[in-house]
């Protein structure tokens, strides 16, 4: 990025509004309305449950973890915002109804005036990006924070895909180093899918050669493996049989884990075990993004792999607990799921998070 793109960006992240003073008596816990997608129907001819986070905030009301009040509302990310990452030309292409129904995967609408797109469709998505800007103020502040949504992890810069619109991900850091003082974020990305869009955004950013940094971290020559680091290091679970296929991102991601197409709970949460704690030795964040995805459930038709209900809890507690007893800010996005029970498997967690104090849920 040149010098005047740079200057340019944090002129836009200083003047934004999406960092705003939450009152103390509300939780580290983002959600709006606006959030969940209803277009005529038409958002159930795409797997993602597009009611899901909703459902999760219900959940949670329902068994008394969470009091409706204290629910922080994000505001939606604007233009400008966007073009913290985004260029102009790729916003532009949003106002085509044809290129949004390839974003999204949703062929039917390609045929909808792109008004009643922007309005159904991205705006929910816009909305979600302010919420997981927001979430890295709000962990800073408290320790953690939760974005019931976002995740967005295959959109780029330049290009969307996947469902996902904007490249929240992306932002949130980019807000973070300006507006935070935050020098070294990790993103640990957990969806059952490779986060390639994350990984192309920063490219220049993770470590400069992967593999002569893990050489000298078997060689313990810390001195001159932290003068090869960058600024975001991302840690990647994924499984390598399914979409994105996205070999030139794969090159950027710092500590790669490819999880085959049926593996197991034991398996899975034996190999997190390891890479947390590769992870750990290898960079000290000041900042965790955390992409949760629960499309790694038993019976996700995209994800292929076989984590139980119980298993992503457990997922979930170690990637916070790693977080607490490191005292590292924390903000959790919700990511991919494509299955009914993905709230209240997400619920679940949350409600397991709480009980083993890793979260507080209590008005302060």
């Amino acid at each position: 990025m040149s010098a005047l793109a740079e200057t340019l960006g944090s002129n836009r992240i200083f003047s934004s509004k999406l960092y705003f003073d939450v009152p103390s008596s509300k939780v580290p816990l983002i959600y709006s309305s606006s959030y969940d997608i209803s277009f005529g129907g038409i958002e159930k001819l795409h797997p993602f449950d597009s009611s899901k986070w909703g459902r999760i905030c219900g959940f949670l009301i329902a068994d008394g973890l969470l009091d409706k009040k204290l629910i922080v509302e994000p505001l939606e990310a604007t233009t400008d915002d966007l073009l913290v990452v985004h260029s102009v030309e790729y916003l532009n292409s949003l106002n085509s109804s044809p290129n949004v129904a390839t974003i999204v995967e949703v062929p039917p609408v390609a045929l909808i005036p792109n008004c009643l797109v922007q309005q159904k469709v991205l705006q929910p998505f816009r909305k979600q990006v302010g919420g997981s800007i927001l979430g890295a103020k709000l962990a800073k502040e408290r320790g953690w924070a939760i974005n019931v949504g976002g995740g967005f992890h295959h959109c780029s810069a330049g290009k969307g895909g996947g469902f996902c619109a904007y490249a929240d991900i992306s932002l949130c850091i980019h807000f973070a180093f300006v507006r935070l003082n935050i020098s070294r974020v990790m993103i640990i990305d957990l969806d059952a899918h490779q986060g390639n869009g994350h990984e192309r955004d920063f490219a220049n950013d993770s470590m400069i050669c992967s593999l002569l940094s893990a050489v000298l971290w078997r060689l313990c020559i810390d001195s001159l493996y932290w003068l090869l680091s960058g600024r975001v290091y991302i840690l990647d679970m994924y499984n390598p049989d399914i979409y994105p296929f996205d070999t030139e991102a794969k090159r950027h991601i710092d500590q790669k884990v490819e999880v085959k197409t049926g593996t197991t709970t034991d398996d899975y949460l034996m190999q997190l075990d390891q890479a947390l704690a590769v992870g750990s030795r290898m960079f000290d964040p000041e900042l965790i993004i955390y992409n949760a995805g629960t499309d790694i459930l038993d019976g996700d038709p995209l994800g292929r792999l076989r984590i139980s209900h119980e298993g992503i809890a457990a997922r979930d507690e170690k990637v916070f607990k790693l977080a607490r007893e490191r005292s590292i800010p924390l903000v959790m996005l919700t990511s991919g799921g494509y299955m009914k029970s993905s709230a209240r498997v997400i619920a679940d967690s949350i409600i397991n998070l709480a009980k083993k104090s890793l979260i507080d849920m209590k008005q302060q």
